[in-house]
């Protein structure tokens, strides 16, 4: 399993110098548009079926996609007052080696 603190700091820095979108909706427009690179959902939303297909559609786009463990912390990373269910990296920007790593790690 990859790095909480890692994906965090790849959503921040991706947050700062790339783009991202920030929900679970924004998440699925996203990869149906091919346009993610990560997906970063929270396990700790409820009802789970928010985020539950994230991880399905990832897989079919083929796209690196990783589950933390509290939205507060995915909200703080992705420069939100509130908690969030999910976040897509649309625009690494200098997150990209973090993200490249990260999607090898996940691959394992």
């Amino acid at each position: 399993m990859a790095d909480e603190a890692k994906v965090l700091e790849a959503v921040e820095i991706a947050r700062t110098t790339g783009k991202i979108r920030k929900g679970a909706n924004e998440a699925t427009k996203a990869l149906e548009k091919g346009q993610a690179k990560l997906v970063v959902y929270a396990e700790d939303v409820s009802p789970k079926e928010v985020v539950m297909h994230l991880p399905l559609l990832a897989k079919e786009k083929n796209v690196p996609c990783v589950g933390i463990s509290k939205k507060e912390d995915l909200g703080a990373a992705a420069g939100l007052p509130v908690a969030t269910a999910a976040v897509v990296v649309v625009k690494e920007g200098d997150a990209k080696s973090v993200i490249d790593q990260l999607a090898t790690e996940i691959k394992e």
